[in-house]
């Protein structure tokens, strides 16, 4: 101990303790619930946790999940360019678009789509009021499965689409301006320059959509898809009259896929964020203060000023 040196102490907070043990009493109510009620039935849901119908149903679940995000992103993506376009009918066009799908509820889009081969059961190509060069039926091309993937990618697309836009208009208009001196095209400061940088914005709430999406898929019966994860279990459920071990069977399987898309979201992150995580830039602050007290030779102990008493 260096004499004259002030050792400073934590006050004390009797708040956090206080709250610890009210989460921890809590916790254990909670589990003693969730342990001795016997309607959850947890053999029921160990039984069916890996039934192949359920399995089969993540699988779907996931490929219309995956799917609606890839068209949604590229109908995003040209929507935002869309909108930041000089062109006053395309501007025109992807707000009708963005308006008109963020407008009604998602349910009523994908009944819509359920019942596209109803309103346009036939597609004739031929000349108006003369001879019918080929045709063919929309039932063979849109089934179920499509119907739901693009309900739910055009309805994802106008929500993205706002998303990409902000993120577009996020990069510094003077980097534009600097690169159409240069030389670079607009494509190119696109895709070299402004998309980049947006990556940055775009990805935390593209990643929350995403999770949203995983869970909207459970309202593709109404297309009607009667594969997915939702159905599965609630095909189950209603052969053996025991709905809720069912639900916390796909419950458990959401939130299993839920997370994994919550860590992918966050390598993605901080891959983007590159240069503006703030917690990087104080370590990077303190390892170059370390090394200037190791240059001269002192410990970070002795580093540190002395108060006289």
């Amino acid at each position: 101990m260096i004499p004259g040196r002030i050792h400073a102490k934590a006050s004390p907070r009797p708040g956090t303790w206080i709250s610890a043990v009210i989460v921890a009493l809590l916790v254990l109510a909670l589990l003693r619930f969730l342990i001795v009620n016997p309607v959850l039935q947890w053999d029921t849901v160990a039984t069916y946790l890996f039934d192949v119908k359920v399995v089969q149903g993540v699988g779907w679940t996931l490929l219309i999940t995956v799917a609606s995000m890839l068209l949604g992103t590229a109908v995003a993506l040209t929507a935002a360019i869309m909108r930041r376009s000089d062109n006053p009918v395309l501007r025109g066009v992807s707000w009708a678009y963005i308006f008109v799908f963020r407008g009604t509820p998602v349910y009523t889009q994908l009944v819509f789509w359920g019942l596209f081969t109803v309103i346009l059961p036939r597609v004739v190509v031929g000349v108006p009021r003369g001879p019918e060069l080929f045709s063919f039926s929309t039932r063979d091309l849109f089934p179920a499965l499509a119907a739901a993937i693009v309900g739910l990618g055009l309805n994802e697309g106008a929500y993205l689409a706002e998303i990409i836009r902000s993120g577009l208009n996020s990069a510094d208009r003077g980097q534009t301006e600097a690169a159409r001196a240069l030389g670079m095209g607009d494509g190119r400061i696109l895709r070299r320059i402004i998309v980049p940088q947006a990556m940055r914005v775009i990805i935390p709430p593209l990643g929350n959509e995403t999770i949203g999406m995983l869970k909207t898929t459970s309202l593709v019966l109404a297309v009607p898809f009667t594969l997915d994860l939702t159905f599965a279990t609630n095909a189950i459920a209603n052969k053996l009259f025991t709905p809720v071990p069912l639900l916390i069977v796909a419950a458990l399987w959401y939130l299993a896929i839920t997370s994994l898309l919550m860590v992918g979201q966050h390598y993605l992150e901080r891959y983007f964020g590159r240069g503006f995580d703030d917690r990087a830039a104080a370590r990077g602050r303190r390892a170059s203060r370390q090394a200037a007290v190791n240059r001269a030779g002192t410990t970070p102990q002795d580093a540190l000023p002395e108060v006289e008493l």
